[in-house]
């Protein structure tokens, strides 16, 4: 158990909670949209107040790095213990397009606090959640009496993640050697509720693709051809068909190979939470839950793969008939993945399994567009544990455990740096990421700097890499 006394950590948060607040503030009001061309000179000066404010925070290095694209930003602060472990902080300070008209109740730029909830684009994702490591340290210093942090501590805040991470990749790679470390945190993700804390230990991964299928040179008449040429449209909607089978398992042979199945201690795990199907089936604008067999909904979303229709279409779609056989058709799938499943070999059992679907006669190609890895955190890893004993110093009481449907660019972290990705994050589901009116919650921001302030300590003392 770290020795970081509870009572210091916070008397410190009381005593410079305000001035935090107004330099978050600040940096909220810098409009970092990355997918907006006319706002990278914002994402740059946003870049540049944050390696700013980690100098004075006291990181010994910080810096602005380069991409193909927009500015990341890198900082390091070395413990005095040349045993310590090396834990780098990942987060991104880009932001998605936000506007008044687009039902904002202020300006989303324009910071506002009201009833303990701070509004402003960029509060939980993921600006609150990056900056609250700037006091977590101070106060994991200050506590400890410190001159420098009981980790060697990174930090790479990203400014593309809103557009994709298209640089990514290459930057983790061309930075491997400075970026060395022992563990990841993410600071980009949430909690089940504000009631129910938890800690993520894993997403999913995503590949997605498109079949173009082609049939006649042109478009013909049916009358003349139909039921004697094969069509295109007709094919597509057989192959989205075939996709699942009865049981709505993936029909598509071995998508499943390699999959690490669930424990029963994770089943367990999964059914405490105080899931409520009918308000989920609400959030998603559905109205009763299907998939495959044999898996509840938690389970489905978070640690089974899976494979979707994302759009399909062919044929003539205007007002009335045109009866045609249609020339072409194109089918939009996507297949997320989780732990044990290898992308390449999906995308390639996927190429085989339509190929077989398709008679004499259809011509087909396949554009896939690239590939996420799924990441997973074993439940004992040690460095994983510090993150929830850390997090239940903060809050008071037990920390639960999910996993994250969706996709990120932690799998990249994990696989170039090749290792543990664990999850920090105190964002809520009402938060309002990507919408408007996005917030947060100001006691859960503070307990994410409490957080951050007991964990250095915890991971220094617990855990001795190999």
């Amino acid at each position: 158990m770290s020795t970081t006394p509870d009572s210091a950590v916070r008397a410190y948060l009381a005593t410079h909670r305000e001035a935090f607040l107004d330099d978050l503030a600040a940096w909220l009001r810098i409009p970092s949209v990355s997918a907006d061309p006319e706002r990278a000179g914002d994402v740059r000066r946003s870049a540049d107040w944050l390696a700013a404010k980690l100098t004075d925070t006291g990181f010994t290095t910080s810096e602005v790095w380069e991409t193909g694209g927009l500015p990341a930003v890198f900082a390091e602060w070395p413990s005095q213990d040349p045993s310590a472990p090396t834990v780098l902080v990942y987060g991104h300070h880009d932001v998605q397009p936000a506007a008044r008209e687009d039902g904002w109740h202020t300006d989303p730029f324009a910071p506002q606090t009201i009833d303990g909830k701070l509004y402003a684009r960029g509060a939980a994702d993921d600006k609150g959640q990056v900056f609250f490591h700037t006091l977590g340290v101070r106060a994991h210093l200050a506590a400890t009496g410190r001159t420098a942090p009981a980790v060697n501590l990174k930090l790479l805040i990203e400014g593309e993640e809103e557009s994709g991470s298209p640089n990514f990749p290459a930057l983790i790679e061309k930075h491997a050697d400075r970026l060395a470390c022992d563990a990841v945190i993410v600071s980009d993700t949430g909690m089940w509720s504000r009631d129910t804390p938890t800690v993520c230990t894993g997403m999913r991964g995503l590949t997605d693709c498109q079949v173009d299928l082609y049939g006649p040179d042109q478009d013909i008449h049916s009358g003349s051809f139909g039921g004697a040429v094969p069509n295109p449209a007709t094919e597509a909607a057989r192959l989205a068909a075939a996709l699942h089978d009865t049981d709505r398992r993936v029909a598509v042979p071995g998508f499943y190979d390699g999959v690490i199945e669930l424990t029963d201690r994770e089943r367990e795990l999964f059914a405490e939470l105080p899931f409520d199907e009918d308000e989920w089936l609400r959030t998603a604008h559905s109205h009763a839950p299907l998939g495959e067999a044999g898996s509840t909904t938690l389970e489905r979303i978070w640690a089974r793969p899976a494979a979707e229709v994302n759009g399909i279409g062919g044929g003539y779609q205007g007002p009335g008939g045109k009866t045609i056989v249609p020339a072409t058709a194109q089918l939009k799938l996507s297949f997320r993945l989780v732990a044990g499943q290898d992308a390449a070999a999906v995308q390639q059992s996927v190429r085989d399994w339509v190929a077989a679907q398709l008679p004499a006669g259809i011509r087909h190609e396949i554009t896939f567009w690239g590939a996420t890895r799924p990441c997973l955190t074993p439940l004992d890893h040690p460095a994983l544990q510090s993150v929830v004993r850390a997090m239940g110093r903060a809050f008071g009481q037990q920390i639960r455990y999910t996993r994250e449907g969706g996709s990120g660019p932690a799998a990249d972290l994990q696989d170039v740096l090749g290792v543990p990705v664990l999850f920090l994050g105190i964002s809520v589901p009402s938060d309002g990421w990507h919408a408007p009116n996005e917030k947060v919650e100001l006691d859960l921001l503070m307990k994410g700097v409490e957080t951050a302030a007991h964990l250095w300590g915890d991971l220094a003392e617990t855990w001795r890499p190999a």
